[in-house]
């Protein structure tokens, strides 16, 4: 992949197609792609959900070699909120961000800034209306609040300090800092208006090699392609991971895993929309389970084309008695007679549940209209759990608008003890390795460190350090609060020394309560994309769906337990 940078005006005198120009000195072999039409659609539509204009505008830019610079052209319907999609559309193209910006407008560009960056986009150079400036050679803004101290301690070498006209105070502490020849020399200094003629003489008298210049005036030769290139890989820790990219990127994964999954409720309308949309993604192989004429009929009812993806109906296939006979020696302990087993595999939950560990599938979803101990119970009993694994437990990945993060266990075990605690840790930190994300376990309470204490206190604490004797390699701390875990700022003051506090990503709550009631907090009032449960610490992957879940949702599930497929397989 080439390098892209996307252009978003900061106000509305930024001049893109300037910036544009100066930029294709920098870049000259790149392509100029305006995305404007993704976004010509309904305008309410568009700011309602943007997903899929954005997903249009990266299948475009995808599929161009080498360097990429985009912008838009929005329809005026959407000039209102035009930074707000720019940014966007710019973290979701993992692109660079050229902010256009007037000189004059330096309040437009702060606030264009902070759009950008909440967003999770990059910004990586900044073009004043007439030059391209780099971080390594920033104009220093000038604001009310500035002191000389502080002017001279952010100097240096080669940038372009600002000042307005009326603060003589800034430009004669400045004057006689400088003369010193203690601080690194400027560029220039920009003036905000126009200085009064007796301090403009004295400053040339006195620093001939630093011209006092009226910042609109002043223009830059534009930086060498390696200067922007190191620009734009000095991004941030982690970059930005919308909902978007993690569900392209789990399409591909699990491409790449060649997984076959069972569904085995084919006879419901969501599951059949879900295994249509896969089978024309190309991203599993599928079997559903059910009458194959009414599995067949339901879905040319819905007009969907299941492609070459198998029906097994469990009443009549040759399968029924194998497994019955599986089952009936697996269970023989508990009492289950070759009858009962017979029987038993008459369900799809136990059917599709055999057909996994006996090989013919790689992994099952269920969920839709089956409640969760109906979907989980036959994997307990017959795929079980994975050597060393004391407990399973569960995962959800929330995608927020800028990362992924994962929090467990907010679906199966009621009121883990320490040592389960530890366990969901270790099984949380490997499934958000499996899927891309670096882990920084945080273990959760109402207690940050040392700050309160209690019974739940302790057993996050003791919890916390049987992590750190298991997985000795594993970033993680505990006990921290929310808060302390996911800001940067919180964690400063709470837990300076902590090596994920402010950063963490996988998130591990002390009961199912307190988890299940945070997922679904963030999931509403987020409006985050919540893909899960994901079960973990099983032979084989086996997941379950919200009997509520949507298509996504479901498809969602199948590339995620597609992709467990394929990590247990190598």
């Amino acid at each position: 992949m080439g390098v892209r940078v996307h252009v978003i005006p900061a106000s509305p005198s930024g001049d893109c197609a300037a910036a544009i120009r100066v930029l294709t000195q920098v870049l000259p072999d790149a392509t100029v792609l305006d995305l404007g039409c993704v976004f010509s659609g309904g305008a309410v539509d568009v700011v309602r959900d943007p997903s899929e204009a954005l997903g249009q505008a990266l299948d475009m830019v995808e599929s161009l070699d080498g360097d990429v610079i985009t912008h838009v052209s929005f329809p005026v319907a959407l000039e209102p909120v035009a930074l707000e999609l720019g940014a966007q559309l710019a973290a979701t193209l993992g692109a660079g961000v050229l902010l256009a910006q007037d000189w004059e407008d330096s309040a437009l560009a702060e606030v264009a800034t902070a759009v950008v960056t909440a967003r999770g986009a990059r910004l990586v150079a900044r073009f004043d209306g007439q030059s391209l400036r780099l971080p390594e050679t920033p104009d220093l803004p000038g604001q009310g609040n500035l002191t000389v101290g502080r002017m001279l301690r952010e100097l240096t070498a080669g940038s372009r300090p600002v000042v307005p006209a009326d603060r003589e105070d800034l430009l004669l502490g400045l004057l006689i800092g400088l003369a010193t020849g203690q601080f690194p020399l400027p560029a220039s200094v920009l003036v905000d208006g126009t200085p009064r003629e007796g301090l403009e003489q004295l400053w040339r008298s006195t620093l001939p090699d630093v011209p006092l210049r009226r910042r609109g005036d002043v223009s830059a030769p534009p930086p060498t392609k390696a200067q922007f290139l190191a620009c734009l890989e000095r991004g941030p820790e982690q970059q930005t991971l919308s909902p978007l990219l993690f569900q392209r990127q789990l399409l591909r994964d699990a491409r790449a895993a060649d997984a076959h999954i069972v569904l085995p409720e084919g006879t419901e309308p969501r599951i059949l929309r879900a295994a249509a949309e896969l089978v024309r993604d190309g991203a599993v192989r599928l079997t559903l389970l059910g009458p194959e004429p009414e599995v067949r009929q339901l879905a040319a009812a819905e007009g969907l084309d299941l492609g070459d993806a198998a029906v097994v109906d469990p009443l009549t296939h040759e399968w029924r008695d194998r497994f019955a006979d599986e089952y009936a020696e697996l269970r023989a302990k508990k009492g289950v007679t070759r009858d009962q087993a017979f029987e038993r595999m008459a369900d799809v939950s136990y059917f599709g549940t055999m057909m996994v560990r006996a090989g013919f599938a790689d992994g099952m979803v269920s969920g839709a209209v089956h409640t969760t101990a109906h979907t989980i119970r036959p994997a307990f009993e017959v795929i079980r759990t994975r050597p060393g694994v004391k407990v399973v437990s569960s995962a959800f990945f929330m995608c927020l608008a800028d990362r992924v993060l994962v929090f467990g266990d907010c679906a199966v075990n009621p009121n883990p003890g320490p040592a389960e605690l530890a366990d969901i840790a270790a099984a949380s930190a490997v499934t958000a390795r499996s899927f891309g994300i670096e882990p920084r376990v945080a273990l959760l309470s109402y207690s940050t460190g040392t700050s309160g204490s209690g019974p739940d206190v302790d057993a996050v604490a003791e919890a916390t350090e049987l992590l750190r004797s298991a997985v000795p390699d594993l970033a993680c701390d505990g006990p921290l609060q929310f808060d302390a875990a996911v800001d940067p700022t919180v964690a400063r003051g709470k837990a300076p020394d902590s090596p994920v506090a402010g950063r963490a990503t996988v998130l591990i709550f002390p009961d199912l309560a307190s988890g299940n009631i945070a997922y679904k907090a963030v999931q509403r009032t987020a409006k985050a994309l919540a893909i899960g449960p994901v079960l973990q610490g099983l032979n084989k992957p086996v997941n379950d769906l919200s009997r509520g879940a949507l298509v996504e949702d479901i498809v969602n599930t199948v590339l995620i337990t597609a992709i467990q497929a394929g990590t247990a397989q190598r």
